[in-house]
């Protein structure tokens, strides 16, 4: 895999890429993308840990990084998850460091020749990054948010996953399932009776997750299987094509 332009070798969440590796990955694209995953470090139940977001994230960028001739950045693993303070483990960082901390990344892949960065948000949180992809213009960086809501709702179709997006909001079968495929020590026994449902969550922002949940799980991981998180990254990575031809198209419209 070294230095031939297809998928990076990885240690756990880690890309192992040498700097030749990703110079002989550069000299074979017109336009480099770079891919950062960005995680989370908050409570996902009893079943799940608190690194998902992180290990979600970098699954789906792995499996982007198989597809594509990108390079692949290590995770952020902490980030925006203030809605779920109220349970022991949850660490967050204020939006302006998240802002900030994407930005500089950027910046410093421009510097080095990459200028288009996809940012892989495993956090539904993390609304900060859609302000960044957002300001990105004229900034010398082209920018992507992934995956959009329509991403996942089209994997999920292929997956056969049969809770809604809304009802699968956290700790459900969409997460469940991605890490009973990508990293199934991590998943802790009891998801097969942790179903809890909280549809309506207009004031989720003001009084946080406590307010709708006891366990932190809000979706339906009973129904979750290695089968779907195995399709579920698979039509997040054939998604990201259209991605990659609007990040390195020679005009943006």
């Amino acid at each position: 895999m070294s230095g031939s332009g297809a998928r990076p070798a990885v240690s756990g969440i880690l890309p192992l890429d040498t700097t030749e590796d990703v110079r002989a990955r550069g000299a074979g694209v017109a336009r480099q993308i770079a891919v950062l995953p960005v995680g989370s470090l908050e409570q996902h139940g009893a079943h799940l840990p608190l690194t998902t977001d992180t290990l979600v994230a970098c699954a789906i960028a792995r499996e982007i990084a198989a597809a594509h001739p990108v390079q692949l950045l290590p995770p952020v693993t902490i980030s925006c998850s203030h809605e779920h303070a109220d349970w022991p483990g949850t660490v967050s960082i204020s939006a302006v460091t998240l802002y900030a901390v994407v930005r500089d990344i950027a910046a410093s892949l421009r510097r080095s020749g990459v200028d288009a960065l996809v940012v892989v948000n495993g956090h539904g949180g993390n609304y900060v990054l859609g302000n960044v992809v957002q300001e990105s213009a004229g900034t010398g960086t082209r920018m992507a948010l992934f995956p959009a809501a329509e991403d996942w709702q089209e994997a999920c179709e292929r997956a056969g996953v049969r809770t809604s997006l809304l009802s699968d909001m956290h700790a459900g079968e969409i997460e469940t399932s991605i890490l009973l495929h990508a990293h199934p020590e991590s998943v802790g026994a009891g998801y097969e009776t942790s179903d809890a449902v909280a549809d309506d969550r207009r004031h989720l922002l003001t009084l946080g997750m406590a307010a709708y949940t006891e366990s932190g799980v809000i979706g339906r991981p009973s129904r979750a299987s290695a089968e779907k998180g195995r399709e579920l990254l698979a039509g997040l990575a054939e998604a990201f094509g259209a991605y990659a031809s609007v990040v390195t198209s020679e005009t943006l419209h």
